[in-house]
């Protein structure tokens, strides 16, 4: 009915009223009407059918009236489309656009810093196995692919699980996470989570390597251990427990089991945890521990709320965010102290200067950080991830 009465709008309420103008004696002359009523309500008559016949036109198909008020047209004129549109205007997004939208949604769901992460240190730790130039054959490549699919597949259980388990926090740290804004269901947030872990299984077994399917089993229940809300669990509501578990997984578990799937699964040789594996392995001790307080420095506000103890919540973000930086110019002074006592003039050389340079890039960082704002402690959290990768270019350089 609203929309019926909406032509009718303009035209002067005299007409509804019941009492006409010509109906008044002062009046009639003025008007010239007849003085008969009859003469009054044939003419009202004849008014309420023009309008009648205004209003049907009005709301039939094509007319100006019938365009402003039908969704369609409206729904055209606000994107800018003609009100003619092509039928084909109205149809769904292409399948490219659906495509591409989900590769996104996947792509930020899988933490893609921690995928580069984890591909590039398996890299980097299967070339400490190589002993001479022969050893880069195509048996080192299917090592090498064997170990960072079924760990990148892990990876990605690992970083779903917890975004299962902090969809609530993630509203308030990381909205633009796909659970967190909405753009996946708990119910496909599961199915993704589940494949992946069954998948990184099937394949450490099938592969038959012990040291690897051993660093996926660990990873995954201190992954689980960490994320999920059971009695006795969640351990990442514990600031010390949660640095271990990733200390163990990115420093321990990383550098021995996928050295030790190389060199004893891949090559067959005996273990030997040589000068560069344990550098490796000691250096990035440090560098877990700083990614494990880090991490929390620009979520410190959804912690907070929901309960999460981290050292951040506990001493403040300047306070941790000093302390993770002076632990990385330690680690740096290390090696470049075992750099320095290298009998290789190459590597000496390589190591001496790389950290020198990565420590100094640091410092210079850090320096520049307003830590009142969360979108430069959170680039500043990204760019230590690229220490990260650049020391795992380094890593296969020390000897």
């Amino acid at each position: 009915m609203e929309t019926f009465l909406l032509p009718l709008s303009s035209v002067s309420p005299s007409v509804f009223s019941g009492r006409s103008s010509s109906c008044r004696s002062k009046n009639l002359k003025a008007c010239h009407f007849p003085s008969s009523c009859d003469g009054v309500r044939v003419s009202r008559s004849k008014s309420w059918n023009i309008l009648e016949k205004s209003r049907v036109r009005a709301i039939e198909p094509g007319s100006t009236f019938h365009q402003r008020n039908n969704p369609k047209f409206l729904a055209n004129s606000a994107s800018g489309n003609p009100l003619d549109c092509e039928p084909e205007a109205y149809k769904p997004k292409s399948v490219s656009d659906m495509v591409t939208k989900a590769i996104d949604a996947f792509y930020r769901f899988s933490r893609p810093h921690t995928i580069i992460g984890t591909a590039l240190s398996i890299v980097s730790v299967a070339l400490l196995a190589v002993e001479k130039l022969s050893d880069i054959s195509p048996l080192f490549f299917t090592g090498v692919l064997e170990a960072v699919a079924a760990a990148l597949m892990m990876n990605i259980y690992i970083v779903g699980l917890n975004q299962l388990s902090d969809i609530e926090i993630d509203k308030v740290n990381k909205p633009y996470l796909p659970l967190a804004s909405g753009e996946y269901s708990f119910k496909t947030g599961v199915l993704i989570v589940a494949s992946f872990s069954i998948m990184s299984f099937w394949l450490g077994w099938v592969v038959g390597s012990w040291p690897l399917f051993w660093a996926l089993f660990i990873s995954f229940v201190l992954g689980t251990a960490y994320s999920i809300n059971l009695p006795l669990l969640r351990w990442k509501r514990f600031a010390v427990v949660a640095a271990m578990c990733i200390l163990a997984v990115r420093a321990v578990i990383v550098q021995l089991a996928f050295y030790l799937h190389m060199q004893t699964h891949v090559y067959g040789r005996p273990a030997v945890f040589s000068r560069p594996l344990i550098f490796a392995t000691a250096f990035m001790s440090f560098f877990s521990v700083v990614i494990a307080l880090f991490k929390d420095i620009p979520d410190i506000e959804g912690d907070k709320i929901f309960g999460i103890r981290s050292f951040t919540v506990r001493l403040g973000q300047e306070r941790v965010f000093w302390t993770c930086i002076s632990l990385l110019q330690m680690a740096y002074g290390v090696a470049i102290l075992v750099g320095a006592t290298s009998s290789f003039v190459w590597s000496k050389i390589i190591t001496v200067l790389g950290h020198g340079m990565l420590a100094s890039i640091l410092w210079n960082r850090a320096k520049s950080v307003d830590l009142k704002s969360k979108t430069a402690i959170t680039s500043c959290y990204m760019f230590v991830w690229k220490l990260f990768y650049a020391e795992y270019l380094l890593i296969p350089l020390v000897r």
